[in-house]
């Protein structure tokens, strides 16, 4: 998810994407613990993505 898209959400769809992508990234690199994943970038970019998301959020929370 870009930058652009994360600024055009509501809080609550904000925080519905934020536990969407954790669970995501904790279901995958669960996944890579196990066994590795053909593509282990997309760890780096779903980790990003969390990131991108608790960032517009707490700026909106100021």
């Amino acid at each position: 998810m870009k930058q652009s898209e994360v600024k055009g959400l509501s809080v609550a769809e904000l925080q519905e994407e934020l536990g969407k992508a954790r669970r995501s990234y904790s279901d995958l690199k669960m996944a890579h613990t196990i066994s590795p994943l053909e593509n282990p970038i997309q760890l780096r970019g779903l980790r990003r993505t969390v990131a991108r998301i608790a960032t517009e959020l707490t700026k909106r929370e100021q």
